[in-house]
């Protein structure tokens, strides 16, 4: 495991590939079954931080409390019809989502974590 310095430098570095996207630009991904769907319950950065890192005991628990799991066909055509705008990253092979808590007052150089 690494240094708690490095692990807070990663953190940064992957909060600032997080990008506010149109689902409609990520459909390729979804068709291809790449998208993971994180609830606005955790923070994105984490989940993301934690999948890099092959946490398998902490991504094991989001999934079997469905806190992360696979985009859904239903989760999918709502984006689309709604042409939602979600929080994305890549953390390869995956793209992880999630839905703006407060897609109103969010710009491109908020926070992730929108827990608060």
């Amino acid at each position: 495991m690494k240094d708690k310095r490095v692990q807070e430098v990663y953190r940064k570095k992957i909060n600032q590939e997080t990008s506010r996207i149109s689902w409609k630009e990520l459909e390729r991904f979804f068709a291809s079954g790449a998208t993971v769907f994180v609830t606005v319950e955790l923070d994105l950065v984490e989940v993301a931080f934690q999948i890099s890192e092959d946490n398998k005991d902490q991504v094991e628990q989001w999934l079997a409390e469905s806190k992360i799991g696979k985009v859904t066909d239903k989760q999918a055509t709502t984006w689309y019809e709604a042409d939602a705008e979600v929080w994305a990253v890549v953390v390869s092979p995956y793209v992880l989502i999630q839905e703006l808590k407060n897609p109103v007052n969010m710009s491109p150089n908020s926070q992730v974590d929108q827990t608060g």
